[in-house]
């Protein structure tokens, strides 16, 4: 497959062949201890390889949280440039989730930094936060269309929090989560099998039938597992729009570390899970 094949339909093929699991990467210092591993670029690297060994040639997206490793300066960087490129190797697609977001020549900045194809962490996808206004992001959905990259925008997230502002109403009646969505469904329009523009849609905010999902674009959903969805909640949560969700899991399967058949086990009952309620759905 080409590498400058769009974003959306590499991941359309990668769901059908894989299934739609995505495996958060998030060495934060509870989960090392958890395993073993000294809260240390060590342990940080020990962790990233298992999970990529464990994990990587199977799955369809892995997701790694910069901020786990960014918090190790220079060398925690090193890492996960490292976790990129061995992940990508063996065939999972990489949604690098650092949630940038700013305006101008900054925002063209961190686009250049994970979705420019020579930049030692390009990645698949990027997470992005749209709350500067979503023109804001017009530089990282540029260079994503130039190198068949593709963005997750903030929209219905599934902290408590996030609702003050995606539930505030614009004077056009609609709310702020409903616009992002709208907005992605533009950047997809006439894209097949689907667009490479989606969004961060929680799985655990229930029925979201109000909501226009269909945005032809893939739906990034984390609370499966530890937050307390469970990938049978999907249809009721997502609707005609499951078949686009991309459910993300994190400690539901990283709590099985260190051993790499636990987590494989761990990777793939959820898979089979998921594959069950989206065929459901």
């Amino acid at each position: 497959m080409s590498p400058m094949e769009p974003f959306g339909a590499r991941l359309r093929h990668a769901m059908d062949e894989r299934g739609p699991l995505c495996v958060g990467i998030d060495p934060h210092a509870s989960l090392l201890a958890d395993w073993g591993l000294n809260d240390d670029v060590a342990g940080l690297e020990r962790f990233s390889r298992t999970v990529v060994e464990a994990v990587a040639d199977r799955v369809a997206v892995l997701k790694p949280q910069s901020a786990f490793f960014e918090r190790f300066g220079s060398r925690g960087v090193a890492v996960l440039e490292k976790t990129v490129q061995e992940a990508r190797a063996a065939g999972a697609l990489i949604v690098m989730d650092a949630k940038r977001g700013d305006i101008g020549s900054t925002m063209a900045a961190y686009a250049e930094s994970f979705l420019h194809k020579d930049a030692p962490l390009f990645s698949d996808a990027l997470t992005v936060s749209p709350y500067l206004g979503y023109g804001s992001l017009g530089p990282a959905v540029e260079l994503a269309r130039e190198s068949g990259a593709g963005l997750f925008v903030l929209a219905l997230t599934s902290n408590p929090e996030g609702g003050e502002v995606q539930h505030a109403v614009r004077p056009d009646g609609r709310n702020v989560g409903a616009t992002m969505l709208a907005h992605l469904a533009r950047e997809n329009a006439g894209e097949s099998p689907m667009g490479s523009f989606g969004a961060v849609v929680g799985a655990t905010l229930g029925d979201l039938s109000s909501y226009d999902l269909d945005i032809n674009g893939p739906l990034l959903a984390p609370g499966i597992g530890a937050q307390g969805a469970t990938p049978a909640d999907l249809p009721a949560v997502f609707g005609p729009a499951v078949r686009t969700v991309v459910p993300n899991v994190s400690r539901g399967v990283l709590r099985h570390g260190p051993d790499v058949v636990a987590l494989r086990d761990a990777a793939e009952r959820f898979a089979d899970e998921i594959r069950v309620a989206v065929a459901a759905g």
